[in-house]
């Protein structure tokens, strides 16, 4: 089926149903409706690579994740998704599960999509895709990895300022003996949780002692890993974890050794996915807004009433901590000896 077909179904010039395929305004909404209504009747499939060719530029936008299993990712992706939609372009979407190879594949796939631009939402990077795309002739917005650039936008998570928050709040409870719960503890933005953790106790308890568990970054990792942790004595006080999924798994294996929380342990997650307010007990956390994220990542990625798409700027996002259900004062060391 043809444009042709469709302009002359619904009673418009082929450029006016151009207009409405690409999501411009300039339609009036009557014929908008009228179009739609032509396009759905004749199951008209435009070719959208022939149209960004046409048109001198691409109405895909692309999106490079490290884990679409967890739902911090998935967010992140569904506020990109949705601001795509509303204004008239696709998504291609690339999942890389943490390892460099695959996202210097993927990046590569998606410039020879030639998308109009290219969200890396990702924990691991190296030098030569930064520079391959430092010198893509497309806007590219890094999230957490990279550095701001003449097509770049660098968005980051002030993540140090929410594990202090946290250490801040355990140790006045009375906790001086951590686990830390994490996952590819090498990539740069968790080992910067992690030294965050080292850091703010050398001042808020140096004393403090931290056992370090690390497994993969699921629901069956953050399990593993506190079995891993509970295999050694003593159990500690507080088990913080790099982020919610992991800490989910981990109140599944302390709840069926009958290890009540928090009153034998706390457990604090980070980034508050929607699992952290609904799981037993509702898991103590910190929240990084998705959603302003997503429409951040969005709108440096397309093109502003000007014709050009924003770039080179490094924005910095404050987390907010959450207090919950799953911390509370430290046990007395005697509770496991009984």
């Amino acid at each position: 089926m043809s444009l042709e077909a469709v302009a002359k179904k619904a009673g418009v010039s082929t450029a006016t149903v151009s207009r409405v395929l690409n999501g411009l305004t300039v339609v009036k909404g009557s014929t908008r409706a009228r179009v739609m209504k032509a396009v759905a009747e004749l199951k008209y499939h435009p070719n959208l690579h022939a149209r960004s060719l046409a048109g001198g530029r691409s109405r895909t936008v692309g999106v490079i994740v490290s884990n679409l299993d967890n739902p911090f990712f998935l967010d992140i992706y569904r506020a990109v998704e949705s601001d795509c939609h509303a204004q008239g372009y696709e998504v291609v979407v690339a999942n890389t599960a943490y390892t460099a190879e695959q996202l210097a594949s993927s990046v590569r796939l998606m410039l020879g999509r030639r998308v109009a631009g290219l969200a890396v939402i990702v924990s691991e990077v190296d030098e030569e895709v930064v520079a391959e795309l430092s010198e893509a002739n497309i806007p590219v917005v890094f999230y957490d990895v990279g550095r701001a650039g003449k097509n770049i936008t660098k968005i980051r998570v002030n993540y140090r300022k929410g594990v202090e928050r946290i250490v801040e709040y355990l140790t006045s409870l009375g906790h001086s003996d951590f686990a830390f719960i994490t996952h590819h503890a090498a990539l740069g933005p968790l080992n910067e949780r992690q030294n965050a953790l080292y850091d703010s106790l050398k001042i808020a308890s140096p004393k403090a002692t931290v056992r370090v568990v690390v497994d993969s970054d699921s629901l069956d990792g953050g399990r593993q890993a506190a079995r891993e942790l509970l295999r050694s004595a003593p159990v500690p006080t507080a088990i913080m974890c790099v982020n919610d999924l992991m800490a989910v798994g981990v109140l599944k294996e302390l709840r069926e050794r009958r290890i009540r929380v928090p009153e034998d342990v706390s457990v604090t997650g980070f980034d508050n996915i929607k699992l952290s307010e609904f799981c037993h007990p509702a898991l103590t956390t910190v929240h990084i807004p998705r959603d302003l994220i997503g429409h951040t990542l969005f709108h440096s990625l397309t093109p502003d009433a000007s014709g050009s798409a924003a770039a080179g700027r490094e924005y910095v996002i404050d987390p907010e901590f959450v207090v919950r259900d799953s911390t509370g004062p430290a046990r007395s060391s005697d509770v496991f000896a009984r």
